[in-house]
């Protein structure tokens, strides 16, 4: 009844009020100096005269008329051709009003793509109104005419325009980046490191799975403001993890290089996340260990190696015996006219350096007798010393070739693991082949040998004792055994591994008889055919993916290093350089057509 009640009470409030009536614009009004607009569903009078927009209860001749010979008494006497011109301009104005304001649109949305290109190459802000944007106007005005080469002018391309656009392109990265790593799983690296200009950065990447793939993708490069201790690098990661809504215990792996603020078994880095997240497994980078296992050598081939180091720095160091040298390789007719110095920090510096002067020895020979420095000359006519130099050259040439497979993005356990173990079968292959006396493998030692008719079992032994010594490094870095992902890397062919659950066996039998994905199986790379097998086999997928997920290398740390290095100027600021950097390498494109409708949303505001 209540309700019965108040439905007749909003009938009869209803009846008693009825809807006000809709006035429309007559052609008649232009003779007393209206036009008409529309604003939200209505029409209203816009004044020719004075462009003021009147109420839509105004669309009345009285009204008009008197508006007209209140506010504008000259002119209410005029003819109806006057207010009919007046009328062409004002169409005309409002018309020029939307052309420009969807080219200002477009410049905006040219403005935003410049300066991701910018970003991507990693140049300098001024770039875009110092260069290509004259260039853009050069090429227009030749290939098309002048008037839209000057269309190009209204592309805001200024040094603190390209700054704040590549700033709202980070910021929506690192908005994709945060969207698609919530609740899912994902694997860090890291790295800290000192630059030339003394600031100490942190950066760290991270790989999840997005769709059917894995995406690797930078996390932050933040600066460190104190001591780079554990606890100040787990605070930040922690704190841009809290931040951002993620969870630690998503993370299953973290990579990092053997320094003892990241691997410290008591107070490292890989410590502290273990007890945030008692799923994550930490790998020592392939290429750290590699770089180690390498290093030592005896006291003969260090000797030697002391030696070329000294006659590189004394030729490279000083300018004019650089020229000298320079002068010397182009009369003799050789390839190269320098040599090259060493760096500890290169991992392919000591493999560059010694077949450089290998390749140099007789120039380098003759510079020295020219600087009289008769007694470092003598050894590059020692027989012994460049067979030992060209040995040198072939191993560390050799590694250098390992170290290059092993770089690089999408690097897994299984993939890396297979690269080590064919290297260490190498160095068995080359050390039973010295014993036979046998120096085909080393191609400028086999050279060297028989273009000299030199003996050189003298210095076999020095050989063979380093190929054994590299092969008892290798194992003690590399105690990781290739067999142990054969079900991973061909699951069709392998059998199940000793440490399967009965479910988890239950399901690789199952998945193993499946002819379906047998046939799509070569046609997909490990990460995507396991990530389609997780789908229907859960429990397999994920003990697959816990090993293909994890990095095998901190590399994209070491090139996120060299990008800063690049980005670092100073006329960027500290606070610049991570957005800098994530526009360079994010694995996500900018969704350009939201920050414009955002920016002209702030601009209205």
């Amino acid at each position: 009844m209540k309700r019965t009640a108040e439905r007749n009470r909003d009938n009869d409030t209803n009846e008693s009020h009825p809807k006000a009536k809709t006035r429309k614009y007559d052609e008649a009004y232009v003779a007393l100096g209206f036009t008409v607009t529309t604003v939200g569903n209505e029409e209203r009078p816009v004044c020719l005269l004075c462009l003021k927009i009147l109420a839509a209860d105004s669309l009345k001749p009285n009204k008009l008329r008197r508006h007209l010979n209140t506010l504008h008494p000259n002119q209410a006497d005029k003819p109806l051709e006057f207010f009919q011109r007046k009328r062409a301009e004002y169409c005309q104005q409002s018309s020029n009003f939307v052309k420009a304001t969807s080219v200002n649109q477009r410049a905006l949305l040219a403005s935003y793509k410049v300066a991701y290109q910018i970003a991507r190459c990693k140049k300098p802000h001024t770039i875009g109104e110092e260069l290509i944007l004259p260039a853009a106007l050069d090429m227009v005005s030749v290939m098309l005419d002048d008037a839209s080469a000057a269309k190009l002018k209204t592309i805001p391309l200024s040094n603190d325009t390209v700054a704040r656009r590549i700033n709202d392109i980070a910021n929506d990265l690192q908005d994709q980046l945060v969207e698609n790593l919530k609740d899912k799983r994902f694997a860090l690296q890291f790295d800290e490191a000192t630059d030339s200009n003394k600031d100490c950065l942190f950066i760290a990447y991270v790989r999840f799975d997005m769709t059917n793939s894995l995406c690797e993708d930078l996390l932050f490069c933040k600066y460190v403001r104190d001591r780079a201790t554990a606890e100040e690098l787990f605070k930040m990661l922690d704190c841009f993890l809290t931040e951002n809504g993620l969870k630690w215990e998503n993370c299953i792996g973290v990579c990092s290089d053997g320094a003892q603020t990241m691997a410290g078994v008591r107070k490292g880095l890989r410590t502290l996340i273990k007890k945030a997240s008692p799923n994550a497994e930490w790998t020592h980078c392939v290429l750290h260990r590699e770089a180690l296992a390498s290093r030592h050598l005896s006291s003969e081939l260090s000797e030697v190696m002391t030696d070329i180091l000294g006659v590189v720095n004394f030729i490279k160091t000083r300018p004019l015996k650089t020229r000298v040298f320079s002068a010397i390789c182009e009369e003799m007719g050789a390839e190269h006219e320098a040599v090259l110095f060493h760096s500890e920090a290169r991992w392919l510096s000591r493999g560059k350096v010694f077949s450089r002067v290998f390749e140099l020895r007789e120039q380098i020979k003759m510079f020295l007798e020219q600087e009289q420095k008769y007694e470092t000359a003598a050894k590059f006519s020692d027989e012994n010393f460049l067979v030992r130099l060209a040995y040198l050259s072939d191993i560390f040439g050799k590694l250098n070739e390992l170290n290059l497979q092993l770089q690089g993005k999408d690097k897994h356990l299984p993939q890396v693991t297979d690269k080590i173990s064919s290297f260490t079968r190498k160095l068995a292959m080359w050390g039973r082949r010295l014993e036979e006396g046998n120096t085909d493998s080393f191609e400028n030692l086999q050279e060297f040998v028989n273009t000299t008719d030199c003996d050189a079992t003298s210095v076999i032994p020095c050989i063979q004792q380093h190929i054994s010594s590299l092969m008892g490094f290798f194992k003690k870095y590399f105690p990781e055994n290739s067999s142990q992902y054969d079900w991973v890397r061909e699951p069709f062919n392998a059998s199940a591994p000793t440490g399967f659950s009965s479910a988890e066996e239950d399901q690789f039998i199952d998945m193993t008889s499946d002819s379906t994905l047998r046939l799509s199986f070569p046609a997909q790379t490990l990460s995507e055919f396991w990530l389609s097998v997780e789908r229907q086999y859960p429990l397999l997928g994920q003990r697959a993916m816990g090993i293909l997920l994890p990095f095998a290398t901190s590399y994209l740390c070491e090139t996120g290093f060299s990008a800063v290095a690049a980005l670092k100027t100073k006329y960027r600021s500290q606070l610049d350089i991570e957005q800098e950097l994530r526009v360079a390498v994010s694995c996500f494109k900018p969704r350009f057509e939201k920050l414009c409708t955002a920016k002209r949303a702030h601009c209205s505001h």
